[in-house]
């Protein structure tokens, strides 16, 4: 049974048993029974208004830079009032993340060849970089070296 249907299942007006009795019975606290949560006040209703506006404008406004714009138009808030707001309104910044393409499991990791090795005159080591980039008319091949020359072709 859930906490809400158990405390719904006390009766305040049975005399053979007490609150009391019925809330250890059902495993609640007598607190959670009596507590009413407070009220949103009209100013946190107006500025959770505007935060809805506004991110959906701009879903990547974390708390930060919401709470930036909303002192822009002239509201005395900070930044743990607007994450308070926001975590009311189930909002979260949407950006992304670090490491959101780790490597598969089947990608193979090749060797570095140049451990050990003494490089002493120029021209001795060469590296390059072919990137090929496809849009949807057209694709470019990129090609860079540590020579420093590069080009498009």
């Amino acid at each position: 049974m859930e906490v809400k249907q158990r405390r719904a299942a006390v009766d305040h007006c049975r005399p053979s048993l007490s609150v009391v009795r019925q809330c250890k019975l059902l495993d609640i606290s007598r607190s959670g029974l009596y507590y009413q949560p407070a009220r949103v006040s009209e100013s946190d209703l107006e500025l959770m208004k505007l935060i809805d506006c506004q991110y959906m404008v701009t879903p990547f406004y974390g708390t930060r830079k919401m709470a930036i714009w909303l002192r822009s138009k002239r509201y005395s808030v900070n930044r743990k009032h607007v994450r308070r707001l926001m975590q009311l309104m189930g909002l979260k910044a949407i950006y992304r993340h670090p490491r959101t393409s780790p490597p598969g499991p089947g990608n193979k990791v090749y060797p570095y060849l140049l451990d050990g090795m003494k490089i002493t005159r120029p021209n001795q080591v060469w590296c390059a970089d072919i990137t090929t980039y496809r849009w949807h008319t057209a694709s470019c091949i990129w090609w860079s070296s540590w020579t420093g020359t590069a080009g498009t072709y």
